[in-house]
């Protein structure tokens, strides 16, 4: 099984904190993004991995964010585009028909296990098309101008993560679909849902976090505190889920 990772990590989101970039932050002595990259090629389950960094930083993270740790020569680094969907179009331009399967994940979740991306790709063999997510474990309320119109019931309502997997030709026509019509999703599954096609659910877990402010840093910090005093992990490698 062919398989190509895209990483959109070309964001400029600073709510986490400074001037810089939350992808390039650092958990424990490490960037978030390196974190990430790691734990989603040490498995061995992809073989090749497309890094979508804000344009001009190429070479920056080449420096920084992958030559000084273990990570394996896979990884192509490109420019992004102003929008996040725009970013995951451009990887998704850099593989090919051989491609049988593509694996999309967030640059600042860096707590994916193998497990998790395992299971994730398999069930995208099976069904085309597969998403991580957790149930919901509170109440949602649709509002409109600050008025409950509607209460859906929890047990039908989950919440979804990264990694998403789809089969290569089917995201590929997902996303060209939605650029020619103008179409911005919040997330790639959605894409795929314009096309007809169901989208199977994988279970996640909670601490697959994405990091966006400073408190979710200061909690990704304790979380991965937490596993390395328990032996899960270290500040130098990936971090499995117990």
């Amino acid at each position: 099984m062919n398989v190509t990772a895209i990483v959109p990590a070309a964001g400029l989101g600073r709510r986490a904190g400074g001037d810089v970039p939350k992808q390039f932050l650092l958990l424990r002595g490490m960037p978030i993004l390196t974190r990430t990259l790691l734990n989603l090629t040490n498995p061995g389950l992809v073989n090749a991995l497309v890094l979508v960094v804000p344009p001009g930083a190429e070479e920056w993270c080449q420096q920084h964010i992958l030559a000084p740790y273990p990570l394996p020569p896979i990884i192509e680094i490109i420019p992004g585009g102003a929008e996040r969907q725009e970013s995951v179009f451009r990887g998704l331009q850099r593989t090919t028909a051989e491609t049988q399967l593509v694996v999309i994940h967030d640059a600042v979740r860096p707590f994916v296990s193998p497990d998790l991306l395992r299971r994730t790709i398999e069930a995208a063999q099976t069904f085309r098309a597969a998403v991580a997510a957790v149930p919901a474990v509170e109440t949602v309320k649709v509002v409109e101008r600050e008025l409950i119109r509607e209460t859906p019931p929890r047990d039908r309502l989950w919440i979804a993560q990264t990694p998403q997997a789809f089969e290569g030709e089917l995201i590929r026509e997902a996303y060209r679909r939605a650029a020619a019509d103008g179409f911005r999703g919040t997330d790639d599954a959605m894409l795929v849902e314009r096309l007809g096609v169901q989208v199977k659910v994988v279970l996640s877990y909670p601490e697959n976090m994405k990091i966006t402010t400073a408190e979710d840093l200061q909690r990704a910090e304790q979380l991965l505190s937490r596993w390395e005093d328990a032996g899960c992990g270290s500040a130098s490698a990936t971090t499995s889920i117990p």
